[in-house]
């Protein structure tokens, strides 16, 4: 059975970043790639509304432009070595609200992971995340996301970050994408403990306990660092590391949601060179 991936571009250089990344991640893999461009009206919410319609000159070049730019990224792959034979290409051009669009096609093709690049054609350098890449991260959580800056290299992953604080309890099913991911680049992966405390309660040790059966079959290992902020840890930890991932688990309310809402998003610098993978507590 083939995979079923989903990889929005906008056709920004960031995008075709993560569209290299994924087919890099998944080259060994029979992959359906669906390749979807949202287009709407270039001004506003109102022109949208009043004049895209179908037949109107304003819809009908909007939906040209993004069919001529599917078709020229197809034809990048056909003509490159990313062509694999195991992949398969489909385009999808739509006229909608790009998350909506993304929430969509997620269903109705029953995509199991969504792959994309941090920021669009606009790259504003004022926020840590583009608007579209914080509300998949936030709200597609049916699958899993990697989001992918336009400076990450392409080569595979070799340790992969996972911060937490043994505060909750994980599923092996939630961590899935995870153990999947280190099993095919055969990378290790530091579970990063971050807290102001020294000891861990009973239910942190339990959770703990938890969490090394379920990454039994990988190459893991464990990391203590005292810092007051999450954020400061990752960004420290990973640099200093050089890592290639970090991966978190979305919990609803809690700690990775509380990031993406807050202003300190735009004092996350690892964002800027490696791959973010979203996994999402199956019990929100």
């Amino acid at each position: 059975m083939k995979r079923k991936i989903l990889i929005p571009t906008d056709f920004s250089k960031n995008a075709t970043q993560a569209l290299h990344y994924a087919i890099e991640l998944y080259k060994n893999d029979n992959c359906i790639f669906y390749l979807l461009n949202v287009f709407s009206s270039p001004s506003n919410l109102i022109d949208s509304i009043l004049k895209m319609e179908p037949g109107s000159d304003l819809y009908e070049t909007a939906k040209l432009h993004s069919e001529n730019g599917l078709a020229k990224t197809y034809d990048m792959i056909a003509m490159t070595e990313y062509e694999n034979p195991k992949h398969e290409f489909k385009t999808i051009s739509v006229f909608n609200n790009p998350i909506e669009a993304i929430k969509d096609v997620v269903e109705k093709k029953d995509i199991e992971i969504v792959i994309m690049g941090t920021r669009g054609e606009t790259n504003s350098r004022a926020t840590a995340f583009g608007s579209t890449a914080i509300y998949v991260m936030e709200k597609v959580r049916n699958c899993a996301v990697i989001v992918v800056p336009q400076k990450a290299k392409t080569t595979l992953p070799k340790e992969i970050v996972f911060p937490t604080s043994y505060r909750t309890h994980y599923k092996k099913r939630e961590l899935n994408y995870l153990t999947e991911i280190s099993k095919k680049c055969e990378a290790s992966i530091v579970i990063l403990h971050v807290s102001e405390e020294n000891e861990l309660n009973k239910n942190q040790k339990e959770n703990k306990l938890l969490l090394e059966e379920i990454l039994e079959s990988t190459n893991y290992k464990f990391h203590d660092l005292p810092h007051h902020s999450i954020i400061g840890a990752v960004n420290i930890f990973v640099e200093s590391r050089d890592s290639d991932m970090v991966a978190f688990i979305n919990k609803k309310h809690t700690f990775f949601g509380s990031i993406l809402t807050n202003a300190m998003v735009k004092d996350i610098s690892f964002h800027l060179k490696v791959p973010i993978l979203v996994m999402h507590d199956l019990r929100n």
